[in-house]
Order: C-alpha cells, then sequence, then structure tokens
C-alpha cells in the first residue's frame, strides 16, 4: 500500500478469544480467577520476606522482586481484557497500546532477568558456600536488580520509539488480546525492516545471554552436587534450588511454546493460548512452587499469619 493511503490511527481492536458470549462469560470468570490469585499469592511472598527478618537474604530479595515484577506483568494485560469483555468492546487507544506494549516488555524482559540473577545467587550458595556472603553483599544484590531495570526499561523504550513512527493501515484489528508488538507491526503501512531487525537482535540478545547465564549456573551446580558424597547431602543441595529451577523450566517453557506457535503456519487461537501460559499462568503458578517447596517461606507464612491473628 501507498503511503498516501495511510490513515491516522486512533485506535485498535483486541479481537481476544471469542465473540460467543456464553464463552465471553466463562473468560471472564476464568481470568479474572487467575489474576486474583496471582496478585494475592506475589503479594503473600513480598509480605512474608518484607516482615521475617530470617528471609532478608539475597535469594529473597531476588524472590520479592520477582513477585513484584509478575504482578506488574499481569497486570498490564489482564484488567483491559476484562474490561472489554464486561463492557463487550473490543478497543484500545493507540497510546494505551503503546503504553501497554511497552509495560509489557519492561516487566517480560525484567522476568528473565531476574530469574537469571536467582541463578547466579544458587550457583554461588552451593559451588561457593563458604564465600556466598562476600560475593553476595546488598551493594552487588541491589547493583544487579537495578541494571536488570536499566535494560529492561532501555529496550522497551528503543521499541517503543520505533512504533511510534509508523503509520497505520485501516485494518486495525489486532487478533491477540492484548497489544503485541509483532501483531502490531503486520498493520503497519510503513517500512517496518528495522523494527523487525531491533526485534530479532534485541529478542536475540536479551534472551541467549540469560538463558546462556542459567545453563551455565545450573550445570556448574549439576556437577558440584553429584561430587557430594552422602545421599542425604545431594537432597538437600537440590532442595535449595528446586524451587527457582521449577520457574526457570516452567517461564522458559512456556516462553518457548509461544514462540514455536508464532510461526506462519500457526493459527491465532494457538498463539494466543500459548502466551496466557507465558504471561498469566506463570506468574500465578510462581508463589504456589514457592510456597509449596519452600520451607522458610511457608514458615514466614504462617508467622505472618499468627501475628495478624494476635493482634486481631
Amino acid at each position: 500500500m501507498e503511503p498516501g493511503n495511510a490513515t491516522s490511527v486512533s485506535e485498535f481492536l483486541l479481537l481476544g478469544f471469542s465473540q460467543d458470549s456464553e464463552h465471553q462469560l466463562m473468560l471472564f470468570g476464568l481470568f479474572l480467577s487467575m489474576f486474583m490469585v496471582t496478585v494475592l499469592g506475589n503479594l503473600l511472598i513480598i509480605l512474608a520476606v518484607s516482615s521475617d527478618c530470617h528471609l532478608h537474604t539475597p535469594m529473597y530479595f531476588f524472590l520479592s522482586n520477582l513477585s513484584f515484577t509478575d504482578i506488574c506483568f499481569t497486570s498490564t494485560t489482564v484488567p483491559k481484557m476484562l474490561a472489554n469483555i464486561q463492557t463487550q468492546r473490543k478497543s484500545i487507544t493507540y497510546a494505551g497500546c503503546i503504553v501497554q506494549m511497552y509495560f509489557f516488555m519492561v516487566f517480560g524482559v525484567m522476568d528473565t532477568f531476574l530469574i537469571t540473577v536467582m541463578a547466579y545467587d544458587r550457583f554461588v550458595a552451593i559451588c561457593h558456600p563458604l564465600h556466598y556472603l562476600v560475593i553476595m553483599n546488598p551493594r552487588l544484590c541491589s547493583l544487579l536488580v537495578f541494571v536488570s531495570w536499566i535494560l529492561s526499561l532501555s529496550n522497551a523504550l528503543i521499541h517503543s520509539l520505533l512504533l511510534l513512527r509508523l503509520s497505520f493501515c485501516s485494518n486495525w484489528g489486532i487478533e491477540h488480546f492484548y497489544c503485541e508488538l509483532a501483531q502490531v507491526l503486520t498493520l503497519a503501512c510503513s517500512d517496518t525492516l528495522i523494527n523487525y531487525i531491533l526485534i530479532y537482535m534485541l529478542t536475540g540478545l536479551l534472551g541467549f545471554v540469560p538463558f546462556s547465564g542459567i545453563l551455565f549456573s545450573y550445570s556448574r551446580i549439576v556437577s558440584s552436587i553429584l561430587r557430594i558424597p552422602s545421599t542425604n547431602g545431594k537432597y538437600r543441595a537440590f532442595s535449595t534450588c528446586g524451587s527457582h529451577l521449577s520457574v526457570v523450566l516452567l517461564f522458559y517453557g512456556t516462553s518457548l511454546g509461544v514462540y514455536l506457535s508464532s510461526d506462519a503456519s500457526s493459527s491465532s487461537w494457538n498463539d494466543m493460548v500459548a502466551s496466557v501460559m507465558y504471561t498469566v499462568v506463570t506468574p500465578m503458578l510462581n508463589p504456589f512452587i514457592y510456597s509449596l517447596r519452600n520451607r522458610d517461606i511457608k514458615k514466614a507464612l504462617q508467622r505472618l499469619l499468627e501475628r495478624k491473628l494476635y493482634v486481631q
């Protein structure tokens, strides 16, 4: 299409999952339930870590940051989808779409960095236990989180600024339940070559480097654990990183599902289902994984509950 045929876009349409009113009601209840569980579960993790001095360690400092990021990550997409289902409207303003994409990218990349940092923390704890407190000092922990935020914000800003220069055609329907960058680019009438180059470069860099760090950390962890002579010692070592390893597998497993389902032969339905796993289900399950597999978290939550009951 020639540039002269492009129109100034004021809003997009989020076509979502289903046009059937009965299905819409079921989807509203399902996503509202998952959103509430996600927010409450991750808030409990944050409260437990902040209120219990026994949990003021690097591992739980990173965990509380992950819980905060998961709350924000889910909040960028689900509330707008619930509002659209409730009002029977599919629209999102152009500015609202840009803002949603920006924060979605910020918190999505931040999740990746935090999981990587937590893998490094477990590597130091198991492979260098005598130097753990020296290496993972408060200054380094704060610096790792700060750098993660800077990189996440910068990545999202680059993509958002490049998107603002595009003009869009008359077809503004997005085959998704949120403003997904690749979907929005397909609606552009302008040349999107630079956008796609940056997507492949930055996604590869911000995906490959953290994932390589995780693989390196856990390869060294497994190697160290296998050298422990006692079975009981091996079990204790594995239990210290079992929760985090579960989150890593869940996060990257669902992320891989999104990319595998996003090829040309995949249906929009499969793409959306995979995205739900990545953006909604994973943040919801993280608190369960940590609370069920982590004795310290369970004890902290029990003490928090007992303190609240005692005050009442």
